[in-house]
């Protein structure tokens, strides 16, 4: 049974076999572990973030509290060949494991070195410059931004299990906030090992990290006033999460990033065989295929110039067929399992749904040929690449989570920008193409609808992060469909956890608040 780690103390959890959850290894079908929250005491657990983890880093300025990252990091850099090796069992190659581990300590570092730039050594922020509120200036007006008491309950996705967590943590550990982690029960065992490595260390105040395995749905009704529930998953789940009694009753904050079917657009300047239109077919292959296609930012729709479209297919099936499918530490294996055999089973329901309205052009939903495993027993794919019907509802309304896209042609620039929006909000798009206008156009049409806009083009494309990497410094959230949150966005996404408070005093009052800077 996989222990959680609440109020200090690593803790099992009093469960019957009825009641708890059976883990498997994507790869092999072994049972990884068992996962239930029977007999967990939430309460105390919540009452001790409050009670003793918020305390203690609220008493802390915004550059100690950047120190704490600081140590998170070079703790969690020291043990993370551990973590690559576990994370094989979720079906993820090193590549993989790489983009979620590194990924996590690379978010740690850069929020404690922005904390220190962008920050007072102080335990609040008084945001300036003074508004004059009468004749004179011994009436002034500032906002005052200072941690709110309560805790950050961070519910998690699969597919990120130690980047999400670390991602949500840094910005939490910088507004003073302690953070209880409920991560995704597929690959809960890989959290339970980063909290593991975070506590051994002793990095981090009492009280500032607790981490529970299984439901938590007892818990929503603990929430108050002024805690985060900050969510990460489909969104359906989002949505019922928005609407419970007490979250509703209480105002508690909900912050939503949610599924969404992402696209990438070719203008209609590029030309099929160009270096860009090679960067282009790049770029969409790496999104089928890093873990497996399975990161809420990956690209779901392929939206190309329909007198293209016959090149496109042909240049993603071919560059889809030097992807090989097998055990992760295979050699020469460039993608894994999916997590789950239940999440291969979705992905091939969703494939087959978009499908309707056209054709498999590459993969096969049934069949994949894979190296040093058995097919069956692990939840492995082929890459999916569908011919859709660019009209049909399903290429915008269904997510196939996992290696597969649909290439919709669109007649024009309206009809490609009218496409776009019928995947009612997404986190990231992307557009390649070097005609400056078309762009800007694009740009200043379809922004409303996204969370974050990659624009490739020729002076670029050899630099870019790529599509479906989230950032530091950006924002990670996105409109409609894709939950109406936001998450990082640099030092913003930490102000926005902190209560923000109108002030009207006297200059010697703001003066004391800032240290007489």
């Amino acid at each position: 049974m996989l222990d959680s780690y609440l109020q200090d103390t690593w803790v099992t959890p009093a469960a019957t076999d009825d009641a708890a959850a059976d883990v498997r290894d994507a790869v092999t079908g072994e049972t990884v572990c068992r996962v239930s929250s029977e007999g967990l005491d939430l309460a105390g657990a919540f009452g001790h973030a409050r009670r003793t983890g918020g305390p203690a880093l609220r008493a802390l300025t915004f550059h100690q509290r950047s120190g704490l990252l600081d140590a998170l990091a070079a703790a969690v850099r020291a043990r993370r060949e551990e973590l690559y090796a576990l994370s094989a069992r979720a079906g993820a190659t090193l590549t993989d494991a790489r983009y979620d581990v590194d990924g996590g300590i690379r978010v740690l570092r850069d929020y404690a070195t922005r904390a220190r730039a962008e920050l007072p050594d102080a335990p609040h922020l008084v945001e300036g410059p003074a508004e004059r509120l009468a004749r004179g200036d011994d009436f002034l007006g500032v906002h005052l931004c200072t941690p709110s008491p309560g805790l950050m309950l961070q519910v998690n996705a699969f597919n990120f299990p130690v980047w999400a967590p670390l991602e949500k943590l840094a910005q939490a550990v910088l507004a003073g906030m302690p953070s209880v982690v409920k991560p995704a029960t597929p690959t809960a065992y890989l959290t339970a090992h980063l909290v593991r490595i975070v506590t051994e260390a002793g990095v981090l105040p009492p009280g500032a990290l607790q981490m529970v395995a299984g439901s938590v749905r007892p818990a929503l009704g603990l929430l108050a006033e002024q805690d985060v529930l900050s969510f990460t998953g489909s969104a359906a789940t989002a949505a019922t999460l928005r609407t419970h009694p007490n979250l509703v009753a209480r105002s508690v904050r909900f912050n939503a990033e949610a599924d969404s079917v992402n696209a990438i657009v070719l203008a209609p300047d590029v030309t099929p065989g160009s270096p860009l239109f090679e960067a282009f077919v790049r770029e969409v292959v790496t999104e089928m295929t890093v873990k497996a296609g399975q990161k809420c930012t990956a690209i779901r729709r392929v939206l190309v110039p329909r007198e293209n479209e016959p090149a496109v297919l042909d240049a993603l099936s071919s560059a889809l067929d030097a992807v090989t499918v097998g055990h992760p530490a295979a050699d020469g294996v460039r993608m894994g399992a999916v997590v789950s055999l239940e999440q291969r089973d979705d992905v091939r329901r969703a494939a087959r749904r978009i499908a309707e309205s056209g054709r498999f052009v590459h993969g096969d939903p049934d069949k994949v040929r894979v190296v040093d495993a058995d097919p069956e027993r692990g939840a492995f794919l082929d890459t999916l690449l569908i011919s859709a019907d660019p009209d049909a509802s399903a290429p915008h309304e269904v997510e196939p989570f996992g290696p597969a896209a649909s290439v919709l042609a669109y007649r024009d620039t309206a009809h490609a920008l009218d496409l776009l929006a019928r995947g009612r909000g997404s986190l990231a798009a992307s557009a390649v193409g070097d005609d400056l206008a078309w762009t800007t156009a694009f740009v200043r049409e379809t922004a409303a609808w996204h969370g974050r806009l990659h624009l490739l083009d020729s002076a670029n494309m050899d630099r870019t992060t790529g599509h479906g990497s989230p950032l530091p410094a950006l924002r990670h959230g996105g409109p409609g469909r894709a939950g109406g949150g936001s998450e990082m966005a640099g030092i913003r996404g930490v102000l926005d956890l902190m209560q923000r408070t109108a002030l009207q005093a006297s200059p010697r009052l703001l003066d004391s608040l800032t240290g007489g800077s």
